[in-house]
C-alpha cells in the first residue's frame, strides 16, 4: 500500500480541474528526458481514457530513444510548429506542467504559456518551484515526475483508468530517472510503484532497451570518442570533466540524445566521487553533472552556472567558450574538496 503523500485539498482541487476541463494541454521542460515525455504522455493517455481531449506540446522535439513510446509521435513540438502549439495552448481549459519547476525552463515557450489564461498545474521533483501554478505539486524527494504522476493517479483514485500505453510511459520516466533504479530509488516503495505498473502489462525488459541500451552506430562511437580523447581524471579532486564541442557532434551526426548518459559512465571509476559533462550547443554551454556518496553537485551547478536540480544529479547552462565553461570548474575544484566524504564502508 502507497502512503499518502498529499493534502486533500490539492488532490480534490486538480480532480475538479479535471473535471470541469474538456481541452487539457501537459507540458514539460525544454530538451525533454525520458522523465519529462514520460510524465506528459502518460497522463495524456490517462486523461484521453476519462473522454479528454489531451495534447501534448514541448518547447521542443524528444529525442529519437523515445520514438518508441506510445503516443510519442503525436506530440506538438513549439520548435517546429510555433502557431499551432501556440493556438492549442491558448485554446486549452486546463494546462499541466510536469518535470520542470520554473516556467523559464520552458525556453522560447515560455511567455506563451505564462499567457494562458486558464487554470496551470505544477508536477515536479525539481527543488525550489515558482509560484506560477494554481496547484502544486512538488516533492524533491521523489525519483521522477512520473512516480509523481502516478501517485497523484492513485490519489484520486483512478488507477483503474491507467491502460497499458499510459503505464508503459510512466515506467520509462521511473526507469529513466533512475537509470533502471540504480540512482533516485532509496524509498523502498518506489519498487511498489514499479510493481502497480508492471501489472498492466508493462513490459519492463523491452523500455530498458529500447531507452537506455540501444544506440545507434553513430551515437556509440560519439560516446566511444568523447571517453577516450576528451574525458579527464582530476584525482586530487576525485572528478572527472568530459567535454565536446560542435565540431567534435558534427564529426558522428549527432543527434539530440546520442550523449544522454554519458556523464554517469566516469562515476564507474574507482575513487571519482563526481562527473561533468559541457556540451557546445548553438546558444551556449549545456554542462551535466553526475555524482555519488551525497556529493552536492546541485550546489555547483547553482553557484557556477545559474542551474541546479537534485544533489547528485543537476545541470546547467554557460554563456561564453566552451574552455571558459572548463576553466570555471576546474578553478574552482579545490573549494569543493571538503565536500568529498567517504561512503558507508569507508571508501572514497
Amino acid at each position: 500500500m502507497l502512503s499518502k503523500k498529499f493534502g486533500t485539498e490539492p488532490v480534490h482541487k486538480f480532480g475538479r480541474l479535471i473535471s470541469e476541463s474538456s481541452r487539457i494541454v501537459l507540458t514539460c521542460h525544454v530538451r525533454p528526458d525520458g522523465d519529462a515525455i514520460g510524465s506528459t504522455l502518460g497522463f495524456a493517455h490517462l486523461l484521453r481514457s476519462l473522454g479528454k481531449e489531451a495534447t501534448v506540446v514541448t518547447p521542443d522535439l524528444p529525442p529519437r530513444t523515445l520514438l518508441f513510446l506510445p503516443g510519442c509521435k503525436d506530440i506538438v513540438a513549439y520548435s517546429r510548429y510555433p502557431e499551432f502549439a501556440a493556438k492549442l495552448v491558448g485554446e486549452a481549459d486546463l494546462i499541466i506542467c510536469c518535470d520542470f519547476n520554473r516556467l523559464s525552463r520552458l525556453d522560447a515557450m515560455e511567455p506563451v504559456v505564462a499567457a494562458a489564461l486558464c487554470p496551470k498545474v505544477l508536477i515536479d521533483h525539481h527543488q525550489d518551484p515558482g509560484n506560477f501554478a494554481d496547484v502544486t505539486f512538488s516533492c524533491p524527494e521523489m525519483s521522477s515526475a512520473s512516480e509523481l504522476v502516478f501517485r497523484i493517479i492513485c490519489e484520486m483514485r483512478m488507477y483503474q483508468d491507467l491502460d497499458l500505453d499510459a503505464a508503459t510511459c510512466l515506467t520509462t520516466g521511473l526507469i529513466t530517472d533512475t537509470r533502471n533504479f540504480s540512482v533516485n530509488c532509496s524509498d523502498p516503495e518506489i519498487y511498489q510503484v514499479l510493481i502497480k505498473l508492471l501489472e498492466k502489462g508493462v513490459d519492463k525488459p523491452r523500455i530498458v532497451r529500447l531507452a537506455l541500451e540501444l544506440k545507434s552506430l553513430d551515437c556509440l562511437r560519439l560516446q566511444v570518442y568523447a571517453l577516450d580523447r576528451k574525458l579527464e581524471i582530476f584525482e586530487r579532486h576525485h572528478a572527472a570533466i568530459m567535454t565536446l564541442d560542435k565540431s567534435d557532434l558534427e564529426q558522428f551526426n549527432y543527434q539530440r540524445g546520442d550523449t544522454e548518459g554519458l556523464v554517469n559512465i566516469p562515476l564507474s571509476v574507482d575513487g571519482i566521487v563526481y562527473s561533468f559533462f559541457l556540451r557546445e550547443d548553438d546558444d551556449c554551454i549545456k554542462v551535466s553533472a553526475r555524482s555519488i556518496n551525497s556529493f552536492p553537485v546541485s550546489s555547483i551547478c547553482e553557484e557556477l552556472y545559474g542551474g541546479g536540480g537534485h544533489r547528485m544529479a543537476a545541470g546547467g547552462e554557460f554563456h561564453g567558450t566552451l574552455e571558459e565553461c572548463r576553466r570555471l570548474l576546474v578553478d574552482n575544484m579545490d573549494r569543493y574538496d571538503e565536500w568529498i566524504r567517504p561512503n558507508s564502508s569507508g571508501h572514497i
